[in-house]
């Protein structure tokens, strides 16, 4: 099974009896590199995490054909935050996509994302914006946070002041990190109206940073995302001072979020927060649409090459909640 639609109450497996058979030579690939990084003592590092998902993206995520007007700019001359802004129809009042990349609060960039960024332009003919949002751990919480707010709060003026025939609809997606970004703008839409969101995308979501829910534990190792890695990603993002409860989306409370679009994935750490996060959405009324890949792993979007299907599902039912 490819994809999953999880209704309230649903009983099936969240992940299946093995991942998907066309991702095992690469999964048997990243355990031996793994295993020889932790014999020799190898650790983690910003630029080893940033150039791993950058070559990962690069080699498994081809750039679609299809028309569009590319620009890059910023925020403003005074908030130089800097935006890659895609448009498949010009000239047309089209609706907006802010898209917020992953890689754990510390990799990810517009260059990275830009084919994935594309796909979701051309398959909703909408407006589709990126933004390099600051990075731990040179810019720790809340400032990558801080970014993505400003951009939210000033995007659709920002937009028209370019020339762009955009409507007062924004959807906010991201994957990951970037998922974790957006649930925390919606959180903070419920008390500031002026961040102007009218749905938001979730892509194996990274909601709680305190790494409480089973899954962490069911998909610790061998999945690419493995939970160590993630724990390094928070202590780099997460200053010490921090409550890592309060800050997580997971715990913000549901009521008034708008509606939400939630992609989980069978074999990916993050997964049970994306259940905990919809069950309460459903609890507060909020309308919610959750589909679950129980054989894919995270991260599956920047693996293309191998599960085409499942990254097409995702951007199918992307353009449709879009364009609901």
């Amino acid at each position: 099974m490819i994809i999953e639609r999880i209704q309230a109450g649903s009983t099936s497996a969240r992940r299946s009896e093995t991942p998907d058979a066309r991702l095992q030579s690469m999964l048997v690939g990243f355990a031996r590199l793994s295993a020889a990084a932790r014999e020799q003592g190898i650790s983690l590092s910003p630029d080893v995490a940033r150039n791993s998902l950058a070559t990962m993206t690069s080699m498994y995520v081809a750039t679609p054909t299809g028309e569009l007007t590319v620009q890059d700019t910023v925020l403003s001359e005074t908030n130089p935050i800097p935006l890659r802004i895609y448009d498949p129809a010009p000239g047309r009042a089209s609706r907006v996509c802010l898209y917020l990349h992953g890689g754990g609060h510390m990799a990810g960039s517009i260059q990275v994302y830009d084919p994935i960024c594309r796909q979701v332009a051309l398959t909703a003919q909408c407006v589709t914006v990126a933004v390099d949002y600051r990075l731990a751990p040179e810019h720790p919480y809340p400032q990558g946070l801080d970014d993505a707010q400003q951009v939210t709060m000033h995007l659709l003026a920002r937009l028209r002041e370019l020339g762009y025939e955009v409507q007062d609809d924004l959807t906010v997606a991201g994957d990951s990190a970037g998922g974790a970004l957006t649930a925390t703008l919606s959180a903070l839409s419920m008390t500031q109206p002026e961040l102007h969101i009218k749905r938001q995308i979730l892509i194996y979501p990274s909601l709680d940073y305190t790494l409480s829910q089973p899954s962490v534990k069911e998909n610790a190792l061998g999945y690419v995302l493995e939970s160590d890695k993630i724990a390094w990603y928070f202590d780099n993002y997460l200053p010490s001072d921090v409550d890592r409860h309060d800050a997580s989306p997971l715990f913000m409370g549901a009521g008034g979020l708008p509606p939400t679009l939630v992609f989980s994935a069978g074999f990916c750490p993050l997964r049970d927060e994306s259940y905990a996060y919809v069950a309460q959405l459903q609890q507060a009324e909020v309308e919610v649409e959750h589909w679950n890949f129980p054989e894919q792993i995270h991260a599956f979007l920047n693996l293309q090459q191998f599960v085409p299907d499942a990254c097409e599902a995702v951007y199918q039912n992307m353009a449709k909640f879009i364009n609901s």
